[in-house]
């Protein structure tokens, strides 16, 4: 296949999946009570966790392998192994152990444990053809998930429990994994697959999985024990505002996926860095402008979108859109590290990501849910201050190092950031 074309399924891939996740948000609300949808997003962030650690340990270290294509599908054929084999029976401990547990949402999360595996093992599929640079064949999938989900969704009667939204939900995910199953079969016929190979020490997962832990999950989870402990509805409010700036996740991932190739081919540090700094200025702008557009949305097209959780989620949305903006400048700023400095992201995203977790909750003492929204916005905005900070200082560093009439030596530079950037 083609580089342009590749390029152009993996973000048609990416937009896909990111579209079912809206989806599935929005049509859950119209269809829930705002106490249902509660648990619904309480369920539905614990699996954005789960699927978060599948895809740092498996999939992130999936795309990086290397060599004789052989040595590559078995790895893939690996990989599909331990993730059904590790999901399966994670799942299992879940539903066994939750099915004891009263209240809707051990219910749900229980019923989450018996969907894992076709859910989490569809997810390994996508990776598997992104590896063996098949994207078409993850997007053919992923279409049919899209197709299969909204409207086994929509097909349910009003006022549907969260259980059986997400039984529904995690069932239809089983056209797509069967049908990226058939079409990668024919690749990994004949291999061998070596499941263990993911629990060898050295695994480059484990080091994944920490960024993820401390970088995402951490909040993620504090927003699940602010449901569990606290207030269910300041979940659904929190997971509503955040599904109608969907949109932004997709040119956030898009950056994150292409920007490190398409850096590497600008020569020098300070040209790298002006790069990503303009890339940060229309994110922002545009995460800004989605902001108006949603604040300004009457409160009937609203309630068309997320029905009950519509009163509360809209209060939220100044808030939200100032961290979206704030999430804007922090992700170009981390993939200007990322490709500069690899091993410098990870102490930002462990000090940064912690202070979000401690402002969301004394944000939500002190100001109930919208107190926990600015929280998260004032989290976003000093991780993204100090990137861009060890950025600007990385780049000044490099200029003093090269000097002004050092060509040869800045093109050198660039050469070690690729790499760099590749070992990444």
């Amino acid at each position: 296949m083609r580089t342009r074309a590749a390029v152009l399924c993996s973000v048609a891939d990416q937009g896909v999946s990111a579209l079912t996740n809206i989806a599935v948000l929005i049509v859950a609300a119209r269809l829930s009570t705002a106490a249902g949808f509660s648990v619904f997003s309480i369920v539905y962030t614990v699996f954005t966790v789960l699927l978060g650690l599948c895809v740092s340990y498996v999939g992130q270290a999936l795309v990086l392998e290397r060599g004789e294509p052989d040595a590559v599908r078995s790895a893939c054929r690996s990989a599909l192994v331990f993730t059904a084999g590790v999901s399966a029976a994670t799942g299992a401990v879940m539903a066994a152990v939750l099915v004891l547990v009263p209240g809707e949402t051990a219910r749900g999360l229980a019923v989450l444990g018996l969907v894992l595996p076709v859910v989490l093992t569809q997810d390994a599929v996508r990776y598997c053809c992104s590896t063996l640079r098949l994207p078409h064949l993850a997007l053919a999938a992923d279409l049919l998930r899209l197709a299969a989900v909204v409207p086994a969704l929509a097909l349910q009667p009003q006022g549907s429990g969260p259980s059986r939204l997400i039984a529904v939900w995690g069932l239809s995910a089983l056209p797509a994994l069967l049908l990226g199953t058939a079409l990668l079969w024919p690749r990994l016929r004949g291999v061998p697959g070596d499941p263990r190979r993911f629990l060898r020490r050295g695994h480059l997962g484990r080091r994944f999985v920490l960024e993820f832990a401390v970088g995402n999950a951490s909040s993620q989870l504090a927003i699940v024990g602010l449901g569990l402990f606290a207030n269910q509805l300041a979940v659904g409010a929190l997971r509503g505002a955040v599904a109608l700036f969907g949109p932004m996740n997709v040119l956030f991932n898009a950056a994150t996926s292409f920007g490190p190739p398409l850096l590497n081919r600008v020569s020098g540090t300070g040209r790298r860095i002006r790069a990503t700094a303009v890339l940060a200025l229309v994110l922002a702008g545009t995460a800004a402008i989605w902001a108006g557009v949603l604040t300004l949305l009457p409160d009937r097209a609203g309630r068309e979108l997320l029905g009950a959780t519509w009163d509360s989620a809209s209060a939220l949305l100044p808030a939200t859109g100032a961290q979206y903006t704030a999430i804007a400048l922090g992700t170009c700023a981390l993939l200007t590290l990322r490709v500069l400095s690899p091993r410098t992201t990870l102490p930002i995203q462990v000090v940064f990501s912690l202070l979000s977790v401690a402002l969301l909750i004394g944000g939500y003492i002190l100001g109930g849910v919208l107190g926990a929204a600015w929280g998260l916005c004032l989290g976003s905005a000093l991780k993204a201050a100090a990137a861009w900070t060890r950025a600007v200082l990385l780049g000044r560093g490099a200029a003093r190092d090269t000097g002004p009439a050092a060509a040869p030596g800045d093109r050198a530079g660039a050469g070690a950031g690729a790499s760099g950037g590749g070992g990444r």
